[in-house]
């Protein structure tokens, strides 16, 4: 624990992705006794998994887009949001504010700027995203998820910490765990997830593509799957017609331990999954979110890719057929799938957490600390290429 007991602001949107690594981090700076406070909107506040001593602040924040008028109406909410916490960190004397993007950050930066409280913002993804990257030449520090972060100027590089991305405990605990064991004749369990809303091309496709698996894969199959609602029962159908044992839900409380389970993971890009498991060292076939905001989930699995911890499927091109293809290239020998879990392993970032508390801490406090500064052997690079098909 610290000498010196501080007060910290956090700011962040209004999704999970946003939000889950400032509640670990809320988490962080309390166990070192420190005093930290939320700042959100109405969608974050209630994510569950706040810690119990955090209290969370609801700032108006307006998304920018929607014409003149709608600039006008985002303006308005954004400088009123500023105004409230500027309110807020007069009585609460922030020693540092910290954002983790999205457009509900964004007020709670802004004021600390003005009123000149030292500000770091995180990025959890491989491409700065749009508020980081209107505040990025404002703030005190940039600490980022991935060596490589596209759409970072060059000329922020000198202010740039390689932390990682906070994730769970739970999960955390599975990298001193050794991979499952996979052999010629054992089951081959599969764990199958599209973030927190699920992704109905996963519902379509994983059935098909896991029974068109040559019978010695086929056979061993233990599926679970996390489906929306409104697919759960056709996904059902599709697996007793294949005769693939399939345990499914909507949402599964347990999904450490699932993870912990599996030879395989299967869904979508996002960071946090990225984060969970290189933490865990999983191989996966992952299938970037199309539509996400500068095509961030490809770029998310470049780096495990390379690694050798992945494969990746453009959603455009994910068919039965690919899948298993590519499936059957990764599970075709048990020492396959086992040297792609450590090749994920590698690229894990475990002391997240911890380093990035001991950047916001050094606010304040000691001098910034040097130690995880990004130095050349490790550098947190920008890229101006385009991602990976």
């Amino acid at each position: 624990m610290s000498g010196a007991s501080r007060h910290y602001v956090l700011a962040a949107g209004g999704t999970g992705g946003h939000i889950l690594p400032a509640f670990a981090l809320a988490q962080e700076l309390e166990r070192r006794g420190h005093h930290v406070a939320l700042v959100t909107d109405a969608r974050g506040a209630a994510i569950p998994g706040k810690p119990e001593a955090l209290t969370a602040h609801i700032l108006p924040a307006g998304r920018l887009g929607g014409g003149p008028l709608g600039y006008l109406r985002a303006g308005k909410a954004i400088w009123e949001g500023r105004r409230m916490a500027l309110r807020l960190f007069e009585s609460f004397a922030p020693s540092c504010v910290v954002g983790f993007g999205g457009y509900p950050a964004l007020p709670g930066l802004l004021a600390a700027t003005s009123a000149k409280i030292p500000t770091v913002i995180h990025e959890q993804n491989a491409v700065l995203g749009r508020v980081n990257r209107f505040l990025a030449g404002r703030v005190d520090a940039i600490a980022t998820s991935y060596k490589e972060v596209h759409r970072l100027d060059p000329k922020f590089a000198s202010k740039v910490h390689l932390v990682g991305n906070p994730v769970r405990p739970e999960v955390l605990s599975l990298r001193d765990e050794p991979y499952p064991s996979f052999s010629e004749d054992g089951l081959f369990r599969v764990l199958v997830t599209g973030g927190s809303q699920g992704a109905s091309v996963l519902s379509e496709v994983v059935p098909d593509g896991l029974a068109m698996l040559p019978p010695n894969l086929c056979h061993r199959l233990q599926v679970t799957q996390q489906c929306r609602a409104e697919d759960l029962e056709a996904v059902r159908r599709r697996y007793a017609e294949h005769g693939i044992p399939a345990e499914l839900g909507t949402y599964f409380e347990d999904m450490a331990s699932r993870l912990a389970d599996a030879h395989l993971f299967i869904g979508r890009a996002g960071a946090s999954t990225i984060a969970e498991l290189t933490a865990a060292g999983r191989p996966a076939i992952l299938v970037p979110l199309p539509i996400a905001t500068d095509d961030h989930q490809a770029w998310n699995v470049r780096e495990m890719v390379a690694a050798g911890g992945a494969r990746a499927i453009r959603q455009t091109g994910f068919t039965a057929k690919e899948l298993a293809k590519q499936i059957q290239a990764m599970a075709q020998r048990p020492d396959t799938l086992a040297n792609a879990a450590h090749g994920a392993w590698n690229c894990g970032l475990p002391h997240a957490v911890r380093d990035l508390a001991d950047l916001v801490e050094s606010f304040g406090g000691a001098p910034l600390m040097d130690v995880i500064r990004v130095d050349s052997g490790a550098s947190a690079q920008v890229s101006g290429q385009e991602a990976v098909a």
